[in-house]
């Protein structure tokens, strides 16, 4: 009775802060990681295994360990315990490089970018991507950037440093050609939808969107404070819902 009352104050407080309205989400148990995109919802728990969500119901995404995975226009794509980087193929995950990642971002233009375990920003063309059917490897290009987040939309690639400071940059879906330029603003995690929506969360777990962001402003204008009642630890959007994980591990459902 009483987890059910905090529960249902959380979402009260939530809903009350005129700023989003929320649920309560299908819970993973000890999950990890969060992704949403094309319709589509995918996570991690913290025994490194994969699940996609259909309903109100989290399944099995494949039977290989992965510690983190992505869903996006270049499809579903993920890093296994060592840090190699898979592409999902007919039921599975195939292994498709040897350089070895922290994160993968499967957003964008069919690009797919990365982190190093070295914290190198990375990136595969979005034709290697595209056609890649499990045989082979792929060889990620390294953009001289060192990255703590980095996440693509439609109107280029968002990232954080270990400085917190935000970055921008119009990537190359096709050759991966990039430019970065500090943007105003100290975040440690950042998401792009596959609309260009840009969110993002502090080291104090506060979250903020980014208003303004479209096609002939890619950059948008500026950052905007979302009031939540409890820490945020990470954030995924997609076709207008936000799913926020706090940092107590609960997961909940916010339509913007």
């Amino acid at each position: 009775m009483k987890s059910v009352a905090v529960v249902a104050l959380l979402l009260g407080f939530l809903a009350i802060s005129h700023a989003l309205t929320c649920t309560e989400a299908p819970q993973l148990f000890r999950m990890r990681d969060i992704d949403a995109g094309q319709g589509q919802v995918v996570a991690t728990d913290l025994y490194s295994r994969a699940f996609f969500l259909s309903g109100q119901s989290w399944y099995r995404l494949g039977t290989v360990a992965m510690n983190q995975v992505s869903v996006g226009p270049a499809g579903t794509w993920g890093v296994d315990r060592s840090g190699y980087v898979y592409k999902y193929i007919a039921g599975n995950f195939q292994r498709a490089s040897t350089s070895r990642m922290r994160l993968v971002d499967a957003g964008g233009n069919g690009q797919v970018v990365g982190i190093s375990t070295s914290s190198v920003a990375s990136c595969l063309p979005s034709g290697s991507a595209a056609a890649y059917s499990g045989r082979g490897n792929l060889g990620f290009k390294g953009l001289r950037a060192a990255m703590q987040d980095y996440s693509c939309g439609p109107y280029g690639c968002w990232g954080t440093n270990r400085r917190q400071q935000v970055l921008y940059s119009s990537l190359s879906p096709t050759n991966c050609g990039a430019s970065w330029r500090v943007i105003g603003g100290l975040l440690v995690t950042i998401t792009v939808g596959t609309d260009g929506s840009v969110y993002g969360v502090n080291k104090n777990g506060h979250l903020f969107q980014r208003i303004g962001v479209s096609r002939r402003n890619p950059l948008g204008s500026r950052w905007n404070y979302i009031r939540t009642c409890t820490t945020i630890k990470n954030v995924t959007y997609d076709l207008r819902n936000l799913r926020l994980q706090t940092t107590s591990g609960f997961l909940l459902q916010c339509r913007v």
